[in-house]
């Protein structure tokens, strides 16, 4: 009798401790007060995602909002590969070749309802359709390490030609086009300005001077800052950053202009239909946009102007960038030597 009583009530303990166990999951999970999770791929740089995860948490305390970094060629390919079912249920800071690409599959959702008439006519050209939302211009500039030109006697360039001249010679850094979307809006901005076969041409013989291309659109500005070289061509936004650092380096631009790329946002097509998915986008796209233009890309991506941030360039003349498609890109690329 006592064994079929101790039997009995081990078996009662265990379903207690089992009910409580499922409780405890329930409540953690989507039987009880767990929060929706919203996760969202993004280029942007390490500071701009960290602020970003900070200012959606300040928003939006009733979801878990997650953002994932991913370098700009990852963050495509992973895409492209899930299609529809992809993890993310937003895309931010795109570039516009990749976008198109999304666009044409189908993986991006229709965003009809923003408003597109705010932006400027040449941030939306490139791209046709609703299926996407503008949401940073990133500039490009000849950027000097006048310290290290000084201590060399070095007169400062004025022009592309300039930077031929052999007493540059193994002082010049440039990111490479293929692993860099800053390295290739140099060769498209001068592709559209003098030709193709003139461009190129220009490339080459710029070759000789070229210490390094580098991998990353930050490479040439981390080798100014280290003495390396005298002239990077880099990110404008990059160079403002270390010029406030106290880094001897002088922003110029020729009179081809400054290169720049395009960057949008979109949803994973069905996810719109999650509400917490779209009142995000929503705060990306009428909020946070313009904070980041007003904090840390001051150009020129609405009619009503740039923002504003001391040290910045005003007024900015941008290069030619038409004809910048995928298709077009990976053309060019495939001519790259270097």
């Amino acid at each position: 009798m006592k064994k079929q009583f101790k039997k009995t009530f081990a078996r009662m303990m265990s379903l207690a401790l089992c009910a409580v166990m499922l409780l405890s999951v329930c409540a953690l999970t989507a039987c009880g007060n767990s929060k929706e999770k919203v996760l969202i791929y993004s280029s942007a740089e390490d500071y701009r995602i960290e602020h970003m995860q900070q200012r959606l948490n300040e928003a939006f305390p009733q979801y878990n909002v997650i953002v994932e970094y991913m370098s700009t060629g990852d963050h495509a390919n992973k895409l492209l590969v899930e299609g529809k079912e992809a993890s993310a249920d937003i895309s931010h800071e795109m570039e516009y070749g990749y976008v198109m690409q999304m666009i044409e599959k189908g993986y991006f959702a229709d965003v009809a309802e923003y408003d597109r008439s705010i932006y400027s006519e040449d941030v939306l050209s490139p791209i046709a359709g609703t299926n996407y939302v503008p949401e940073l211009r990133n500039g490009g500039a000849i950027i000097i390490n006048t310290k290290r030109l000084a201590e060399l006697n070095l007169p400062e360039p004025t022009s592309y030609q300039d930077l031929l001249k052999p007493e540059y010679k193994g002082l010049i850094s440039m990111p490479s086009p293929k692993a860099s979307g800053t390295g290739y809006m140099f060769l498209k901005a001068l592709v559209n300005e003098w030709g193709e076969d003139e461009a190129f041409a220009y490339f080459d013989a710029l070759a000789e001077n070229v210490l390094s291309f580098t991998s990353s659109g930050s490479g040439p500005v981390n080798s100014l800052i280290l003495g390396e070289v005298v002239v990077g061509l880099g990110m404008t936004s990059q160079a403002v950053t270390k010029i406030a650092e106290g880094q001897p380096l002088k922003i110029v631009y020729f009179e081809e202009g400054s290169p720049y790329a395009l960057y949008g946002q979109g949803i994973i097509a069905g996810k719109e239909e999650r509400a917490c998915v779209k009142e995000v986008f929503d705060f990306l796209v009428n909020t946070y946009t313009k904070e980041t233009n007003d904090t840390f890309f001051p150009e020129k991506i609405f009619k009503s102007g740039a923002g504003s941030v001391e040290g910045y360039p005003a007024d900015i003349q941008y290069s030619d960038m038409s004809n910048n498609t995928f298709e077009e890109k990976e053309r060019l690329l495939a001519k790259w030597q270097h």
